[in-house]
């Protein structure tokens, strides 16, 4: 093994369907060294996407020589995650003939690893996946804790199953390819975890999240390690989301709302959405006194530093009002006994869950922050 790049693994803990989350440049590259254990046959089927095709499959073939690789390649974007994309997927796999012992291969984002998930969840009631994920957001976020599903038109993501993968391989060096922007909203996940659970990693990224931004290979190494670690502790206390895990959804809440209201298009990438609802609930926690009335400010100076959303106003065209927005926010799916699930902070590092806030508080917030709209 000299000469091989090292990596470096974080393990969720969850008992016989415990894995690892592999971190480091140049994975895709060893996918065969790491998948061939896990295979009962010299065979698996690859789910991607026409971006990541294009960029990345050739390499993922290469590494996969000597087995036998099916690929289905989807449309790229949001839209994908739907009936119809699941539908064309489950489809495919069983025409396929990939069968319980076999193994499906998620190459992508988080569009395509939810998918691809779902898909193996349901497939035969359950089919084993890898997640390689190949965006920064699916990298920190969504290809950790077996969260899988599609969308609905009502709403983000409320039709899906927890579907643990075997195996996570993320590979730093693919960020290299993403285009600013969606490096950028990616970004809003690292920034999150530090938000919600982890004021040092908050203020290391305060001064060297640029360098995460820019291509520093060691900054990014740390930053995927760090928010994976964090994710990996609180997915092994409240796998199925009954606890600590809704602290994740810290910006969600608003952030898939303001999704389902630009139609989940280009107009706002899901980090963008996440970024500008983390700003929300700091502004709303500090609308009801519970934490400094400075601190939203610096979680928006932060944002700004990185060149990220960080307001309404900086969502193009037309939004709902205060209450199109607050009825979009009711049709989540952390919603329980008909109460909105709000993560809040009493400061940077310090989120909690709350079912019990004033709504008025909420409407008042949202209201401010669409009168700044140009």
């Amino acid at each position: 093994m000299s000469g091989i790049r090292k990596f470096e693994t974080v393990r969720v803990e969850l008992g016989r369907r415990s894995y690892d989350i592999h971190i480091g440049a140049d994975l895709l590259d060893r996918t065969g060294e790491f998948v061939a254990p896990l295979l009962s046959r010299p065979r698996l089927a690859v789910i991607t996407d026409e971006n990541v095709a294009a960029l990345h499959l050739p390499r993922l073939e290469a590494a996969l020589s000597g087995i036998e690789v099916s690929t289905l390649t989807l449309p790229a974007g949001e839209a994908t995650k739907s009936w119809a994309g699941l539908e064309r997927t489950v489809e495919w796999l069983i025409e396929s003939r990939i069968g319980r012992d076999d193994l499906v291969l998620a190459l992508g984002g988080g569009v395509i690893g939810d998918l691809a998930g779902f898909a193996a969840a349901i497939l035969r009631r359950g089919v084993r996946f890898v997640q390689i994920p190949t965006s920064l957001l699916a990298q920190v976020d969504s290809s950790v804790g077996g969260k899988t599903g599609i969308n609905s038109p009502l709403g983000k993501n409320l039709v899906g199953a927890f579907h643990q993968p075997v195996l996570v391989l993320a590979d730093v060096g693919l960020l290299d390819s993403l285009s600013p922007r969606e490096l950028r909203a990616g970004y809003a996940e690292v920034a999150k975890y530090g938000l919600l659970g982890d004021a040092e990693f908050f203020s290391w990224l305060e001064s060297s999240g640029p360098d995460v931004i820019e291509g520093d290979p060691a900054a990014r190494a740390r930053a995927v390690r760090r928010s994976c670690e964090m994710k990996a502790e609180i997915v092994a206390r409240d796998e199925t989301e009954e606890g600590d895990r809704a602290l994740l959804n810290l910006g969600h809440t608003f952030g898939h709302a303001l999704e389902a209201a630009t139609g989940y298009s280009e107009r706002l990438l899901h980090g963008e959405a996440v970024a500008i609802g983390c700003v929300l609930a700091f502004e709303t926690s500090a609308a009801l006194g519970l934490c400094e009335a400075d601190v939203p400010a610096r979680v928006i100076a932060h944002f700004d530093r990185i060149g990220l959303k960080a307001r309404l106003a900086d969502i193009p065209g037309t939004l709902p009002d205060a209450d199109g927005l607050l009825s979009l926010m009711a049709q989540d799916k952390k919603v329980r006994d008909g109460r909105m699930a709000f993560v809040l902070a009493r400061g940077i590092g310090e989120a909690f869950l709350s079912r019990e806030a004033d709504l008025g508080v909420v409407r008042s917030v949202l209201a401010r922050a669409l009168a700044s709209r140009p």
